[in-house]
């Protein structure tokens, strides 16, 4: 145990880093590299598919002179180095991660508190169920917009700012729609939704930039599944608690009223408590950095970074493409489930709002589990691409039972298969977060996570809209069948994926690679 400026650090080791990673120096924005001295090669320009080359212990790490002026623009250098770097765990690390579960747990239930009473909201508001169903989708849309914004304020700016504006934007968006405890006011309950729905975009991006920044590379996705959990949890608490506070009585508006604002008013006082505990507990980085990935990357200096020309670099590795396609389709299905669960359960056992959210719990408890023992099993075997694809076929496989046995009569059965279905499908939520970091490092993990969001926010609305028509105008069934040709595609293009695990590469100390972008962590 060592105790340092104040503060307490474990599991300390000094490590020396492999040749030609302790050094990496950033290019002026994320520019193609060329090629590297010492045997190291050149990323294939737009993509990084091809295995990273190990280098001998005598590979030098000294950069050749730069050739033209545009050379120290497009090169990544690799200067002299080989020096040692400490790399000590940071007790801290558990309460930030643990801070932020909460917080975006709480994001997560206002996300969900309409839908799973839509029929309740939208008596009490007068309104349809496609407006209530706006008040879920309001998420997705704010996300789209905004998370070019906020991924810039995460890479140039920092964590801690993030998590600040995340929380209390969530406090704020809790304390309007206190605001709105009466039938008329529809317009500030979405006014209020909305400003929930922008602190999410400072929230969805966090968990793999955490997990990094904070945890060692034997617990890095373990610690990205702990903090999707959290917002798994949320979702969870969603479904589960609002049909038990607010009781359906259509004849009784004023006990609707009091009933709904218990539910507000103590949403509102957590989210202020977490807001004020977010800035007691964050810091920007821990004193050490946990890894040697880490190490390599904060030794770059910040005001080289160039966002524009990192989305460049993204949108040009061929693999990351497929992955925030595939990415969209699993996760915007979760959210379009979720959305309108409520309605396809209601619609084969009339009366069962309160069993709609234990059901949608048991989906979501479900995930959460799959969640960690996906995270777990990443830490162990470093699988990406193969879990990635088992998971996937898995939950396509749970969506076709969840489709053919909802209509048929047993509750039980829908418990059964809605939980199977969760366990598959959210637990993919994780996956898909560090395999874009391993395959597009050392781009921001705040980048690459941001992006896969936004993907899932576009598909989701998609989904949300079409499934909620085929399900109004024809069946559940019809909906989901159209969800499950959409999986089916997603499958495939998972498949396709050429994996190329960097960030392991490096922490295994077997990569000497000219890297073809670096981020901008702080």
């Amino acid at each position: 145990m060592v105790e340092d400026g104040g503060e307490e650090e474990a599991e300390g080791e000094s490590a020396e880093m492999p040749a030609g990673t302790a050094a990496l120096q950033r290019c002026n924005g994320f520019l193609p590299g060329k090629e590297a001295v010492g045997g190291g090669r050149a990323a294939p320009a737009g993509g990084q598919d091809q295995p990273a080359e190990p280098s001998g212990p005598s590979a030098p790490s000294a950069p050749s002179a730069p050739s033209g002026a545009a050379a120290p623009e497009a090169e990544a250098m690799l200067p002299a180095g080989g020096g040692r770097a400490e790399t000590r765990l940071s007790r801290r690390r558990l309460a930030v991660l643990a801070v932020f579960s909460c917080y975006s747990l709480v994001n997560a239930f206002q996300w969900i508190q309409y839908s799973i009473l839509s029929n309740v909201f939208a008596g009490f508001y007068g309104v349809s169920f496609t407006e209530i169903d706006w008040l879920s989708m309001v998420y997705m849309v704010a996300y789209v917009p905004l998370i070019l914004p906020a991924t810039w304020l995460l890479d140039t700016r920092g964590l801690r700012l993030t998590a600040l504006l995340g929380a209390g934007l969530n406090a704020l968006g809790a304390w309007l729609k206190c605001g709105s405890l009466a039938p008329q006011r529809y317009p500030l309950t979405l006014a209020a939704q909305a400003v929930c729905a922008v602190a999410q975009v400072f929230i969805l991006g966090l968990p793999s930039r955490i997990a990094s920044v904070w945890f060692g590379p034997t617990e890095v996705s373990t610690a990205c599944a702990v903090a999707v959990l959290g917002n798994q949890l949320g979702t969870a608490i969603g479904f589960l608690l609002p049909p038990v506070l607010v009781p359906n009585t259509p004849n009784d508006i004023d006990l609707m009223a009091h009933n709904i604002s218990i539910m507000f008013y103590g949403t509102a006082i957590v989210s202020t408590l977490l807001f004020f505990l977010t800035g007691v507990v964050f810091e920007e980085k821990p004193k050490y950095p946990p890894s040697h990935s880490q190490a390599v990357l904060q030794t770059i200096p910040p005001e080289d970074y160039s966002y524009k020309q990192s989305i460049t670099n993204l949108f040009k590795n061929t693999a990351f493409v497929l992955l925030l396609i595939s990415y969209g389709i699993m996760t915007g299905t979760f959210y379009s489930v979720s959305t309108l669960l409520n309605q396809m359960i209601l619609t084969h056992y009339e009366g069962e709002e309160v069993n709609a959210g234990r059901i949608g719990l048991t989906l979501v408890v479900a995930g959460m589990v799959g969640s960690i023992i996906c995270g777990l099993w990443l830490d162990y075997t470093k699988t990406y691409k193969q879990t990635t694809l088992i998971v996937y076929i898995l939950s396509f496989i749970g969506l076709l039972v969840f489709t053919f046995t909802l209509d048929l009569g047993y509750l039980i059965v829908v418990f059964v298969t809605g939980g199977v279905l969760g366990f598959f499908m959210t637990g993919y939520l994780p996956l898909g977060f560090e395999f874009a970091v391993e395959i597009t490092y050392p781009e921001s993990e705040g980048t690459s996570s941001g992006l896969l969001n936004a993907s899932a926010q576009i598909f989701g609305i998609l989904f949300t809209l079409v499934q909620g028509k085929l399900t109004t105008d024809y069946s559940p069934r019809a909906g989901n069948l159209f969800l499950c040709a959409w999986i089916f595609v997603g499958i495939i293009l998972t498949a396709l994926i050429k994996s190329n695990l960097r960030r392991h590469s490096v922490n295994s100390g077997i990569m000497n690679l000219d890297v073809k972008a670096v981020s901008g962590d702080s």
